[in-house]
């Protein structure tokens, strides 16, 4: 798979997923979606969303990530960036229903 590195804006993600801002915040806070400020505005990964939905299983991946001490932002950047291990990035795998190799990938930077 490609890395597609489009992002989203909130008003896209308002239009994309039909939610009222309020909502694309909630979900964002609840790390259902990983966002992180790109060009000063807040911005999710294209590639988070499917079928008018957040990934479900990005919420429990970002959860490892940050109990293991990363930043939103440095989370963000290690579900886009290239994995060795997975050969792919971490959200491609994920979109590729491989959740428990991006988790085992994720604990091996703790």
């Amino acid at each position: 798979m490609t890395n597609d590195s489009t992002w989203l804006a909130v008003p896209d993600l308002v239009e994309l997923l039909d939610l009222p801002v309020g909502r694309i915040h909630r979900l964002i806070e609840e790390h259902r979606l990983p966002a992180t400020r790109r060009d000063g505005a807040l911005r999710v990964p294209a590639l988070a969303v499917r079928d008018g939905e957040p990934l479900p299983d990005l919420r429990g991946t970002l959860l490892v990530l940050l109990d293991l001490g990363l930043t939103e932002d440095e989370a963000v950047d290690w579900l886009i960036a290239e994995d060795d291990a997975l050969g792919m990035t971490p959200l491609d795998a994920m979109r590729a229903g491989q959740k428990a190799a991006v988790r085992r990938a994720a604990q091996l930077l703790g």
